[in-house]
């Protein structure tokens, strides 16, 4: 076998193609593997900071609202019993105000029923008086009974 000039310019031209190649590859595998450990070193570092900030936050909130919830409860507490208090108030003195119109009421309805029982007294006793007196003056037109007539 005879192997030219040419034919080895080929293939030396070739091989030194493929290292080229295969250093270019190698050299892009490596690049994208440095990347890769950059983005992933960067990733946890920003990852490690939000979890921080995000329970730093957290704890935060949850005071905050715990310290808010504690405001809320007192002052409800306080509100409710600001409004019982006066409920009570109120209720005692609609209790008095009621109870008093009932008196009231009580004493001017047993005053006109005591005027009321007193004109009707006067009225029947003025009629008892007048039916007396009908009664008398229709024994006046009668006349006494007769003893003699037998009644029939």
């Amino acid at each position: 076998m005879y192997v030219s000039a040419e034919l080895i310019a080929i293939l030396s031209a070739f091989a030194v193609l493929g290292v080229g190649m295969f250093a270019g590859f190698a050299w892009i595998i490596r690049r994208m593997d440095d990347l890769e450990q950059r983005l992933t070193s960067r990733t946890d570092s920003l990852e490690d900071k939000l979890t921080s900030r995000t329970d730093s936050l957290e704890d935060k909130l949850t005071s905050r609202m715990d310290a808010l919830e504690d405001r809320f409860t007192t002052r409800t507490d306080s509100l409710e019993d600001k409004l019982t208090s006066r409920m009570d108030a109120l209720e005692d003195r609609f209790t008095t105000r009621t109870d008093s119109l009932e008196d009231k009421l009580t004493s001017r309805m047993d005053a006109r029923i005591d005027a009321l029982d007193q004109k009707l007294s006067n009225r029947l006793d003025a009629v008892k008086d007048e039916l007396t007196e009908v009664k008398v003056a229709i024994a006046r037109i009668e006349g006494p009974p007769r003893h003699l007539i037998p009644a029939r």
